[in-house]
């Protein structure tokens, strides 16, 4: 039984993009196991998407054929943004893209329109209209409910070249949200403008803020710890 529960986080860990965990759950068998499961599925379940997650894993159609059905029945703007929303999971950027700007047509000045249509936009490279959006949806509502979001406008302001304002956003970031995935992309971006001493103390800073975080925090934010210790060692 436990032989199967320990090929079933190998997999997990494949599908999810975790091979660090890999060589772990094989070499500790049971120790390695328990520990997947404690620091990645127990959180996820904690938030009430390990289910969902997992369907999509292994049933990635599911869902959508769902959605898909729904938006048949019933053309709605929750619909097909639902869709889209689950279509950019899938990483099918284009096909998500068209059904939210076909909704935008409908409502042009909806944030909760332009929101999802920013983040299909950034995870298919086109940084330019992605800060575009989310700027829109600033100037909507004066502010983005998600700090998740703020990171995305300023790795959109990265990935257009525009280095000084992408730095001054993760700055913002860093000090209004205490950030350790925004020092470690803050320093990432350091590390690329050739000021390592800059980015080493950001790669320092996300190392030791980690404790001091509450326990249910550090489980949630401890690969940018782990991976900024890995980077600070490029740097030294």
């Amino acid at each position: 039984m436990f032989g199967i529960a320990q090929v079933f986080c190998i997999v997990h860990a494949l599908k999810t993009g975790r091979r660090d965990w890999i060589y772990i759950i094989l070499f500790l068998p049971v120790a390695g196991a328990v520990a997947y499961f404690i620091k990645e599925m127990l959180p996820e379940i904690n938030r009430g998407v390990f289910w969902e997650n997992l369907q999509r894993l292994f049933f990635p159609n599911a869902r959508l054929r769902d959605l898909e059905r729904r938006v048949r029945i019933s053309d709605t703007i929750t619909n097909k943004m639902n869709l889209a929303e689950e279509l950019m999971l899938l990483k099918r950027y284009d096909e998500a893209m068209a059904q939210a700007t076909a909704c935008l047509q409908l409502r042009p000045n909806d944030a909760g329109i332009i929101l999802p249509l920013a983040r299909m936009q950034f995870h298919s490279g086109r940084f330019a209209e992605s800060a575009e959006n989310f700027q829109k949806v600033l100037g909507i509502k004066n502010r983005m409910n998600n700090p998740d979001d703020e990171l995305l406008l300023a790795r959109a302001l990265e990935g257009m070249q525009e280095t000084e304002k992408a730095e001054e956003e993760y700055k913002r970031i860093i000090r209004l949200h205490h950030s350790l995935e925004g020092r470690y992309r803050y320093g990432l971006l350091l590390k690329q403008l050739n000021r390592p001493q800059e980015a080493a103390a950001q790669f320092q800073a996300a190392k030791d803020e980690i404790e001091l975080h509450p326990r249910y925090v550090r489980k949630l934010h401890a690969q940018w710890a782990r991976l900024s210790a890995r980077e600070l060692r490029t740097v030294r």
